[in-house]
């Protein structure tokens, strides 16, 4: 996703196929909000619906303004430092012509430019699968507002702006394993961390309430994916879009496979939330190698993320964090796993020619991927749980203890997900009576 370098002579010219494929992929990363909202929202209590739900889609909202102001000068702006981009020019998209070319691409900075607000809008939405049932609604949105800015912003210069620390160290992520996924994972973790768990955690049942809703939002998911992947390399003028969507599928599947292969061997059940949840730990897994694996590459990732991912989604029980709806065991476990393994099965046939320790290329490549993995994971792990333990000690994080049993549906937006005050066992005792509905009355009153 970072600019190439083109000679004069050699300026590329507007294409009219890739921007239009562009934002076609746009559109798509745009509906796995949307999608993570449902996938988010069925797994909780029918008294968290809503909540789970207006969590992902005020992202839309927050992360579009931001990014317009100053976001994407941050991080995709002339480099300063290694650490943060800015070009004035992109502030307020002030100086940008609507013809104007993205650097060494064929597509309009418009284009490239809305194709990333994309991603950013979806990455602090992944942080709030882990804090479900129990954070204020106007914290939760301060909170998105400063972490995009300290930390999403920066972190996706250094991984792909033109400049950026890892982008220059030659750290390969084709569409986010470390900006989003292991970015948003140990966010996740940083914010558990300093709000704590939720009343009644390994105590009360806390099981999903719609598990058709899960699958839904998991189809969204994996069809957006598509868009978020593919749409990764701005165009298929050479084949690496078209290996990468080949290869979101495949691991995609190997890693539902595997992971309902363990469970079945594990808890002697193929569960549907198992199905779901392998699905998105191959794509997130998938998401920085599929350019630089073959097909059977792909396969690898998947299934090795499907098996280690269901592995890790335990561990919160071990060490007593609650990641209400495993954003840890997913996207940190998937995130690294899929980045570090670029180390050992880069075929040196797809994005570039850097090959893995499988194809005789070495451990450098996966030396440069610890460095890109450790370090996101430091700097948001540390980074937002300060933004946490801030607004937690100014405007307090946390819904009171009554709120959170009661329903945080109803205390933070005075609504419920469903209303069955006109289904039921009242419709019968109005309807005209019949000898049978009598008895069934006598009986019941009885």
């Amino acid at each position: 996703m970072a600019p190439a370098i083109t000679l004069a002579a050699e300026a590329p010219k507007l294409s009219a196929a890739n921007t239009g494929f562009m934002l076609i992929c746009s559109a798509l990363v745009l509906i796995m909000t949307p999608g993570l909202a449902f996938f988010y929202g069925g797994m909780v209590r029918v008294k968290s619906t809503l909540n789970m739900l207006m969590m992902s889609f005020i992202s839309m909202g927050i992360v579009t303004i931001l990014w317009v102001l100053y976001g994407f000068s941050v991080a995709f702006g002339t480099d300063k430092g290694s650490l943060v981009g800015w070009t004035s020019d992109f502030v307020g998209f002030s100086g940008i012509g609507k013809m104007e070319l993205w650097d060494g691409y064929t597509i309009p900075i418009y284009v490239f430019a809305v194709f990333q607000l994309m991603f950013a809008i979806i990455t602090p939405a992944l942080i709030s699968g882990a804090l479900a049932d129990r954070v204020k609604f106007t914290a939760w949105s301060l909170f998105i507002a400063l972490w995009a800015t300290v930390v999403y912003f920066p972190v996706a210069h250094w991984v792909w702006g033109t400049g950026g620390w890892a982008f220059d160290l030659g750290v390969i992520d084709f569409a986010g394993g470390t900006a989003v996924h292991i970015n948003a994972g140990a966010a996740a973790l940083g914010v558990i961390l300093v709000i704590g768990k939720r009343v009644g955690f390994k105590k009360d049942p806390m099981r999903p309430h719609s598990l058709p809703l899960v699958m839904l939002g998991c189809g969204l998911l994996w069809f957006g994916w598509f868009g978020f992947n593919a749409g990764s390399w701005l165009g298929n003028d050479d084949g690496v879009g078209a290996l990468m969507f080949v290869n979101t599928q495949i691991a995609t599947a190997a890693a539902m496979l595997a992971w309902l292969a363990y469970e079945k061997i594990r808890h002697g059940a193929f569960t549907t939330l198992g199905a779901a949840s392998g699905a998105v730990a191959g794509l997130v897994a998938i998401t920085p190698s599929g350019g630089a694996v073959s097909p059977l590459g792909a396969i690898a990732v998947g299934a090795i993320a499907g098996v280690l991912c269901a592995m890790a989604v335990g561990l919160k029980y071990r060490f007593n964090y609650d990641d209400s709806l495993d954003v840890v065991g997913v996207h940190l476990v998937g995130g690294v796993v899929g980045s570090l393994l670029i180390g050992f099965f880069a075929s040196g046939g797809g994005q570039s020619d850097v090959k893995g320790l499988f194809y005789d290329g070495g451990l450098d490549q996966f030396w440069k991927q610890c460095a890109g993995v450790f370090a996101v994971l430091g700097y948001s792990l540390v980074a937002s749980a300060i933004l946490a333990f801030l607004i937690d000690k100014t405007i307090g994080m946390r819904v009171t203890e009554d709120e959170e049993i009661a329903g945080i549906d109803q205390a933070e937006h005075a609504e419920t997900a469903y209303d069955f005050s006109g289904a039921g066992g009242g419709a019968a005792r109005t309807a005209v009576p019949t000898p049978v509905a009598d008895a069934q009355t006598k009986k019941v009153d009885a």
